[in-house]
């Protein structure tokens, strides 16, 4: 199981104790997808960023739904890889 969240770099500059909102999951779960596909767009600061999936594989999981707020190194959904 391979976890998908925000890249470190995308806090890069962020005030400690921000939280992203993730604004739309672009694929459901047991969806199959290809490394590098959008997965689910999250806004920080004012910013809307697009999350990829890492490897190839299946959403197995999604942990926050649309709408909810993230910390930042806190796991958006699971993936298992091909």
């Amino acid at each position: 199981m391979i976890a998908i969240q925000l890249p470190d770099s995308v806090w890069d500059d962020v005030e400690s104790g921000t939280e992203a909102l993730l604004e739309e999951w672009t694929v459901p779960v047991g969806a199959t997808v290809t490394a590098g596909q959008t997965v689910a767009i999250v806004v920080l600061v004012k910013t809307s960023v697009e999350i990829a999936a890492p490897v190839d594989g299946v959403l197995e999981q999604i942990l926050i739904p649309a709408g909810e707020t993230i910390a930042r190194g806190h796991p958006l959904a699971n993936l298992k890889g091909a």
